[in-house]
């Protein structure tokens, strides 16, 4: 069960998040809830590519989705051709 976000410690514990999404986001120094839910996904994902940690898509709509406590997969769904645009004026669409 999902704890509520007062009661959240660590990062794989929300929602859509776990071990190895934690540990990807300490390689960028996302050692915090907090410092997850205020940084803006868009940048994070930027920085896993500079890094060269090997990320999808599919890792975006779940740090979105981890932000707003929605799931993944609706993010994808509803938000798709949103989150591709924003990555091509960005100039990281893959």
């Amino acid at each position: 069960m999902l704890k509520h976000d007062n009661e959240v410690t660590h990062i794989r514990q929300l929602m859509n998040l776990g071990v190895k999404s934690e540990k990807a986001l300490y390689e960028i120094n996302i050692r915090t809830v907090d410092a997850f839910k205020s940084a803006d996904v868009f940048d994070l994902y930027r920085q896993f590519g500079a890094s060269g940690l090997e990320m999808n898509l599919n890792m975006l709509y779940a740090m979105i989705g981890a932000q707003e406590n929605v799931h993944w997969q609706r993010i994808k769904v509803e938000r798709k051709t949103e989150i591709l645009l924003r990555l091509d004026d960005m100039g990281i669409a893959r």
